[in-house]
């Protein structure tokens, strides 16, 4: 099968860094390609996989910092590159939230969209009211709840490499939280569990301006 993989180009594929989003697309781009299907990644260009790379940026923009002053227009050429090749595959595979709905909409290419965050903000009840006939996938079930009516093709949960990880029988006297400092991340509860069974807990996450300013 030939398989477009659109992955957000704020972080490379891997990320270098923090880059949940990324890392899943890598994980998946590089088994499909284990699998031998024939996977194209769209992606920014200090990316790394064995598939077919677009470079769409010449490095992941978060690395560039003040440089980038709008993201969203690298991502709208990220769409029309992508897009411009639509007879060259048999399936998208988008990873960008929505921002890509109205081109595919205008398009007679199979496309599928996983939503990787959040589900719960106001603002994107009217938007996918409007492009209901997305088909969409969710990583957990619990994701779906406040927009439950979407076209959910599916639930697919983030897996990992069997072999990333090396088990170890007998755990350490402490929790380690990974990941970012934000309200939906969930770190307010793993301090209340660490409290409550009395173990030490190491944090180790970003914390984005956004976040910042919040604390």
């Amino acid at each position: 099968m030939r398989i477009a993989q659109v992955a957000p180009l704020y972080e490379s594929v891997p990320p270098q860094l923090y880059g949940g989003t990324e890392r899943m697309v890598s994980y998946l781009t590089e088994e499909l390609v284990r699998q031998e299907q024939d996977v194209t990644l769209f992606a920014s260009g200090d990316s790394v996989t064995k598939a077919r790379l677009v470079p769409v940026t010449e490095q992941a923009l978060r690395l560039q910092g003040a440089r980038i002053r709008d993201p969203i227009a690298h991502h709208v050429r990220l769409i029309e590159l992508a897009l411009r090749e639509a007879d060259q595959f048999d399936i998208f595979h988008f990873h960008l939230d929505h921002i890509h709905f109205p081109l595919v909409r205008r398009t007679r290419s199979v496309c599928l969209t996983t939503l990787h965050g959040r589900l719960d903000i106001p603002d994107l009840a009217p938007l996918f009211q409007e492009f209901s006939e997305m088909p969409v996938v969710s990583i957990s079930d619990a994701q779906r709840v406040p927009l439950s009516w979407l076209n959910w093709s599916g639930t697919v949960y983030h897996g990992l490499p069997e072999d990333l990880y090396d088990f170890i029988e007998k755990p350490d006297d402490y929790l380690a939280f990974l990941g970012r400092i934000c309200p939906e991340k969930g770190v307010d509860r793993a301090i209340e569990i660490a409290e409550k069974t009395g173990r030490k807990l190491k944090i180790a996450a970003k914390i984005d301006p956004a976040d910042q300013r919040n604390l």
